[in-house]
């Protein structure tokens, strides 16, 4: 580990989550913990699912976004938020700023589901389209704030970001807790990585000898290769995927250092494997996952890892899908 990454390491610490999980206090939902008894004796272990899915606006996101501007200066904040998201991220940003009053503007692909623009657009934020694969959001971005005077909130690479996003993770051991369970395995979605960041150092700061695991969709397993490199490297290829959530270009630059810090590697797994956990979820779990957010327990239920006679948590981080492909994810299902 480079100096620079032991530095990050060292200044993101659970102390951060536990200043955001104040300020978050009474905003955000303490999202449940889900137990299948069906799936247990199907996998041979027990899996406990983090249903952030249940999370204001639809996902984690909600939380980082709520911290970073509760911790803005509010002169600042009062001038407007600039975002660039496929959705989950947009959302999350534009409920924060609705919720302090302020103007958002989102960056969002033209490709990006229509229920997430829509919902976006719901909490009043401005919305500018992009083509994700001829131009940069992060170019954009910072044209857009550099003219009408914005502050940019980052998707993950931020440590208010990140701490709040944490905030799931001491959930997580309260509720473990209260179950008397301790974990062996942890899995979440992994994109840029500001989940698997804060989530894995709340984690790994109760539970020590956890192992945790990055899982991202084929073709965008840069996290995972990355882990194996002990450098960040990007994807070569955009190839098609319906876990638009997490199909970013690279691990993040803040992230990165704390997850090769904590995780013991990273998992891809295929968009079929994602659409069978989508269907599982909604038929053991009762819960609505989109595929970006289901990748965690598509690799637990497929096997990419092995289980039996475990304790796991998985997140399953959001359920913004829109609803014609939610209806044939269970129609090819049943």
């Amino acid at each position: 580990m480079t100096q620079a990454d032991t530095e990050t390491v060292s200044e993101f610490s659970l102390r951060d989550i536990e200043a955001a999980a104040a300020r978050i206090d009474g905003i955000a939902r303490c999202t449940p913990l889900l137990e299948s008894a069906r799936l247990n004796d199907r996998l041979g272990g027990r899996l406990l699912v983090k249903a952030e899915c249940l999370q204001h606006t639809g996902s984690f996101k909600f939380r980082g976004a709520y911290n970073r501007l509760a911790a803005m200066d509010p002169e600042v904040r009062a001038r407007g938020i600039l975002a660039y998201s496929s959705g989950n991220h947009a959302q999350g940003v534009a409920r924060a700023a609705q919720l302090f009053g302020v103007p958002a503007t989102i960056i969002m692909p033209r490709d990006a589901p229509a229920m997430k623009q829509r919902n976006t657009a719901e909490y009043g934020a401005t919305i500018v389209l992009y083509d994700r694969h001829g131009e940069s959001r992060e170019d954009i971005g910072r044209r857009i704030a550099a003219e009408q005077g914005l502050t940019l909130v980052k998707p993950y690479d931020d440590p208010l970001i990140m701490a709040g996003q944490g905030t799931s993770g001491l959930e997580c051991v309260r509720q473990c807790a209260g179950l008397g369970a301790v974990p062996d395995l942890a899995l979440a979605p992994t994109g840029g990585g500001g989940l698997m960041a804060g989530f894995s150092t709340a984690m790994k700061a109760a539970f020590p000898d956890l192992r945790l695991y990055a899982v991202e969709p084929e073709g965008y397993d840069d996290t995972a290769r990355s882990l194996q490199l002990g450098t960040r490297v990007a994807n070569s290829a955009t190839p098609a995927s319906i876990c638009d959530a997490i199909m970013t270009p690279e691990p993040g630059e803040l992230t990165f250092p704390v997850n090769r810090h904590t995780l013991a590697g990273g998992l891809a797994v295929s968009d079929a494997e994602v659409r069978k956990a989508m269907a599982d979820a909604f038929a053991e779990l009762k819960i609505v996952v989109e595929p970006g957010g289901c990748v965690a327990l598509a690799a637990v239920l497929s096997g990419r890892v092995p289980v039996a006679g475990m304790t796991v948590v998985v997140v399953a981080s959001g359920g913004n899908v829109d609803p014609a492909l939610f209806a044939e994810v269970l129609a090819q299902a049943a």
